[in-house]
């Protein structure tokens, strides 16, 4: 795969080098605009299009009053490219008039203008829905920071019910289903790819390809894991499962490292202009149908993995052979065959949140994964990992707390408080919020 990863990837590659720039931009571009103009400037956005060099916006924009003296003015947004070390289309500069803004001025307005999360800047170049909810301002920017992590919630409640598919079957923990999402994301970037360069396609089309393919290619991934590292230690001890799973977690990144690179494999964004949902005075509550759509296939997948442990043939036979898998053997349940199919769910599902990851911030690199898998099996336990129900339940209590701890918190001490609160139910609840209460040694 190594050596036509590449031409695959030429497709999204030349996609990138072209001068049509995505809503995101556009609309960081515009933010900046106010900043440039004395406070309560009216601005009014002429055109927008490509600047003088590769990469750069150009938005000519009037500032003044409507009935007085106005200027015509230009403001030139500069975007990285391929191999600049950021992630491609991140903005790195920004010119008004003609007249590039310095570094430390620049730095500034990105830092504590364009990225205040208490006070994000106002769009000019958006018209101002005037038959919204008006909301008060402490409900709304909560509304905003629940709205925005979705895909959050989506991508910690399906690897929370990976894991709980595989421990309460036989109560070892897997430590690789990060490195399969990091799979799942990279065979998302190589699916849309190879629909954009076989046949014309729409956005939704080359999602659903990548997600087809994701599903595909991490379940077929984590069969063969089942058949050749698991099968193996059948009747291995927890630690020996532990660590071998550790193992195979760093294979799988040093695999992708080899396969896609270290550099990032971003997806172009789509399906990102936003929709007004609320305001507050001028701060407007906004979702992207893309969040929306993505997450309610994560929630959807996750509800499903749910009610087919609890009500289906293969969901009784999953809880026969976690209640005793000697009786269930008795009883014609093939104890094996639950596990390998209960192993493909878990895989497919890690790959399904390495595409939502993908589709909602752009890309994930061969080593992301350790990092969004530790904070899954964090949600797992908090909720109860021996059954997926309450497993999804953790996922959703994580994202809810990460929501929560970024709203009124410092963001840099976010994954420490959420180890932190791993601790503290392990103490107080061993079992986790849905599990059993008593204060009794856990196996691993």
């Amino acid at each position: 795969m190594r050596p036509l990863l590449p031409t695959i990837l030429l497709v999204l590659a030349l996609g990138g080098c072209s001068e049509r720039f995505d809503t995101d931009q556009q609309r960081l571009c515009r933010q900046a605009i106010p900043a440039l103009n004395a406070p309560g400037t009216p601005i009014a956005i002429e055109r927008a299009g490509a600047g003088p060099r590769p990469g750069i916006l150009r938005i000519i924009y009037v500032a003044g009053p409507a009935e007085g003296p106005v200027r015509r003015r230009s403001i030139d947004c500069l975007f990285a490219g391929e191999g600049q070390g950021l992630r491609p289309g991140a903005l790195i500069g920004v010119a008004s008039d003609g007249r590039p803004m310095s570094d430390a001025s620049f730095y500034l307005l990105r830092r504590f203008y364009l990225e205040d999360r208490r006070d994000p800047p106002a769009d000019p170049g958006a018209p101002l829905p005037l038959w919204l909810p008006e909301l008060p301002p402490a409900l709304a920017y909560g509304l905003q920071q629940g709205v925005s992590g979705l895909p959050s919630a989506a991508i910690y409640a399906l690897l929370a019910c990976a894991y709980a598919l595989i421990y309460g079957l036989s109560g070892r923990i897997i430590l690789s289903f990060g490195e399969f999402a990091a799979l799942g994301a990279t065979a998302s970037v190589v699916g849309a790819a190879l629909l954009v360069s076989v046949a014309a396609s729409t956005p939704l089309a080359g999602l659903g390809a990548a997600f087809v393919v994701a599903i595909l290619v991490a379940a077929l991934h984590g069969f063969a894991m089942g058949r050749v590292v698991l099968g193996p230690l059948a009747r291995g001890r927890g630690q020996q499962v532990l660590i071998a799973t550790v193992g195979l977690g760093i294979a799988l990144s040093e695999y992708l490292r080899l396969v896609q690179g270290t550099g990032l494999r971003w997806l172009p964004p789509v399906l990102n202009e936003p929709m007004a949902l609320a305001r507050a005075g001028s701060f407007v509550v906004t979702a992207t149908p893309l969040w929306l759509g993505v997450a309610t296939a994560g929630f959807a997948a996750t509800l499903g993995l749910v009610l087919l442990i609890a009500r289906s043939a293969y969901g009784r036979q999953w809880r026969a052979v976690a209640d005793d898998a000697r009786t269930a053997a008795l009883f014609g349940v093939d104890a094996r065959a639950v596990h390998d199919k209960a192993l493909i769910l878990a895989c497919a599902a890690s790959g399904m949140a390495g595409v939502i990851v993908t589709a909602v911030y752009g890309g994930m690199g061969f080593a992301g994964g350790f990092t969004l898998g530790l904070k899954a099996l964090i949600g797992a336990i908090l909720g109860g990992i021996g059954t997926p129900a309450g497993a999804a339940l953790g996922g959703l209590c994580i994202a809810l707390f990460e929501v929560l701890w970024s709203a009124t918190m410092p963001l840099e001490q976010r994954d420490i408080a959420v180890y932190a609160l791993l601790a503290v139910v392990l103490i107080l609840r061993p079992g986790g919020f849905f599990g059993d209460g008593a204060l009794a040694p856990r196996p691993v």
